[in-house]
């Protein structure tokens, strides 16, 4: 097993100035040290891991860290920053970061290493002994946890402990920590409520829900538990165990913070006697901040917390709609538009027909398109309320086709689902019934009330509200479409596969459910402009290389790969190298070829695929020009802005647009 942490990978003179510049410095020397197989899709990774919650903590600590299918071994690098790197975290910047980087299959022995780092972090003579080091091989040796970081009490003097221990039974805690990438967070949350357990004289037993495993705790144990503690900020795993119990339920960086204030709250919930009720599998009725900040932060995260159901949805519906339109879009080219009316091929199908094979890929394509609703539906009442959500959820789904809601009906339904199972699960219920709640009455009457609702209260006005949006997206022309159009191109190119471009992308997906003229042009024009934001860099590094490091100039390459099929994310290590410049340069680009494919009247019926489906594209030649054109603007405007950035620098600014990566990302804005 190869060492987690190398002297090469040690650096105590890390210069960079942005919390991107130092993963992309730390990263560089993984690369080197062939821990790492590809730079920008890793650092991708990282960006997209640090975008679900900033890395920084208390203290003076960076932990960005990721799971990537681009990490060949476990491996940690070290950084130490004199100035400080601000990583999020609410006390200033860090000086110390740690860059983690785990493969997608991450063994056992590795992530425990990982896990144990992230416990050793919350030692003050360990980060002291990190600030003082001066040779990196000293250092990656402490990492490693080769040198003692504590001296044993040569006269512990457990006497008097003893005797106060006897004379009273501890408070107990149980906890279960977790975090979505399961590597860091998690075992920091659980080391710091241990900490704050035994300097309070409260015993915490903490379950961690990593990447390290899931042990869970002796049922004895929580038997015996006062109180509960939930610092997570993924679902906790059955919950049903802690039924019963005072509950705290917060974000897992408050298990970090404030481990204090949480074993207070636990105690006065437990003087109290308030019980949260939590079924098998569903939520609880704490009514404690579950984001860590008190009543207020509850209000300012509902957006957050809103966008992650949808998405969530989202996420479990595009792999049908990705293979029911490939395959339907493919049925259209072999036996042309008229293939849909064909016969079942259960009743006629002859092998050597080429229509024959048409229509059966037409047929299963829109079997799968048949559960794109259903499926939405059922996955935004998952993300909302677990899985006794999922019933009603895929119900209200099927519901909202069979009153011609659409795409808009199955939002609703989801919401609405998943809202009336948590109602449900804050209404208390005597012991008996509570293990047939999530399995036969939270299905049935949730189903009940979703299928009212649908059928009878919301339905009909959505039903006219998407036919409303089927016949304005059908009677787009002009001006009216090359708007839509330019408003489409700035979201898919504003934060390359953040929720903007997830949002149009929906939006546009969405649309083939049920397609018409109009939606087929919607998700022709979201396609085109995602593919200029890495295509325009690509070109850029081509043709004024002088502009970019060496880094970059191979990562240029790179991006006419991702470009043409149609991976914005390609763009995403300019951007947040020289975010001011990069991402207003795409969003023009994009703008333009949102336009112009709306103009040109191109259509799609393929959710993906890039260049490899313009045959399966109405108007190809044009749509072919429209992304052209939009590259061409966003590869100019970079090139202008890149140029007059370095016309006016000094002779050290000319070094930082040609010279190493490292000086260059010191500086960027």
């Amino acid at each position: 097993m190869s060492e987690l942490i190398t002297a090469e990978l040690v650096d105590l003179d890390l210069s960079a100035a942005t919390k991107d510049a130092a993963a992309r410095s730390l990263a560089e020397r993984m690369v080197a040290a062939d821990r790492v197989t590809d730079l920008d899709g890793f650092l991708a990774d990282v960006a997209a891991r640090e975008a679900q919650m900033p890395t920084g903590l208390d203290g003076g600590i960076g932990i960005p860290h990721c799971r990537s299918e681009h990490v060949s071994a476990p491996t940690l690098a070290f950084g130490r920053s004199a100035a400080g790197i601000d990583f999020g975290a609410a006390d200033g910047p860090a000086d110390l970061i740690f860059l983690i980087a785990a493969p997608a299959g991450a063994d056992d022995d590795h992530l425990t290493i990982l896990s144990a780092l992230a416990r050793r972090l919350m030692d003050p003579e360990f980060t002291a002994a990190l600030r003082a080091g001066t040779d990196p091989g000293a250092v990656a040796a402490l990492i490693r946890g080769e040198e003692p970081t504590e001296t044993p009490d040569p006269d512990p003097e457990p006497e008097e402990d003893d005797a106060t221990a006897a004379a009273a039974t501890p408070f107990r805690i149980v906890a279960v920590t977790s975090c979505p990438t399961g590597i860091a967070h998690t075992y920091m949350a659980a080391e710091s409520l241990a900490a704050a357990g035994r300097a309070e004289g409260v015993e915490v037993t903490v379950e961690t829900q990593g990447s390290a495993g899931f042990k869970k705790l002796d049922p004895a144990v929580v038997a015996a538990a006062d109180a509960v503690i939930w610092a997570h900020d993924v679902e906790v795993r059955e919950k049903g165990r802690f039924r019963g119990k005072p509950l705290v339920d917060v974000g897992v960086k408050a298990g970090i913070n404030r481990p204090a204030e949480l074993i207070a709250e636990a105690r006065r919930k437990a003087e109290r006697g308030e019980i949260a009720a939590v079924s098998e599998d569903g939520g609880s009725t704490d009514s404690g901040d579950r984001d860590g900040g008190g009543s207020g932060a509850d209000h300012a995260h509902f957006g957050v917390r809103l966008r992650t159901y949808l998405m969530s949805g989202v996420s479990y519906m595009v792999p049908f709609v990705a293979a029911g339109g490939l395959l339907i879009a493919l049925s259209f080219a072999i036996g042309g538009y008229e293939i849909a009316s064909a016969k079942s091929v259960a009743d006629h199908f002859v092998w050597g027909e080429a229509d024959s094979w048409a229509a059966l890929l037409n047929q299963i394509g829109s079997a799968a398109f048949a559960f794109l609703v259903p499926v939405l539906a059922g996955y935004i009442a998952y993300g909302m309320a677990d899985r006794p959500a999922l019933v009603p959820g895929f119900v209200g789904g099927a519901i909202a086709l069979t009153v011609n809601a659409g795409f808009l009906g199955g939002l609703v339904a989801g919401l609405l689902a998943g809202a009336v199972v948590m109602a449900i699960q804050r209404v208390p219920v005597h012991a008996t019934l509570r293990g047939i709640m999530p399995v036969l009455v939270i299905p049935l009457i949730a189903s009940a009330v979703v299928g009212f609702l649908i059928f009878i209260v919301v339905g009909k006005p959505i039903a006219s509200l998407q036919n409303a949006l089927t016949d304005w997206l059908n009677g787009l022309s002009g001006s009216n479409a090359v708007i839509l159009g330019v408003v489409l191109g700035l979201m898919m190119c504003f934060d390359m596969g953040g929720p903007l471009n997830k949002v149009a992308y929906a939006f546009a997906v969405g649309g083939l459910a049920d397609p018409t003229d109009g939606s087929l042009k919607v998700m022709a024009a979201v396609m085109a402009a995602g593919m200029v934001p890495p295509l325009a860099m690509a070109l850029a590094t081509t043709v004024r290389k002088k502009l970019f490091t060496k880094t970059e100039r191979e990562n240029g390459r790179a991006a006419w790969v991702l470009g043409a099929s149609f991976i914005t994310e390609g763009a995403i290590p300019f951007a947040a190298a020289d975010p001011l410049r990069v991402i207003p340069s795409v969003m023009a680009g994009g703008a333009v070829t949102g336009a112009l494919s709306m103009a040109f009247g191109a259509t799609l019926r393929a959710p993906h695929g890039g260049v490899f489906v313009v045959p399966l594209i109405g108007q190809p030649f044009l749509y072919l020009l429209a992304i052209a054109a939009g590259t061409l603007v966003a590869t100019a405007l970079v090139v202008l802005l890149k140029g007059a950035r370095r016309t006016a620098s000094d002779p050290a600014g000319e070094a930082e647009a040609t010279g190493s990566d490292d000086s260059r990302v010191t500086v960027a804005a």
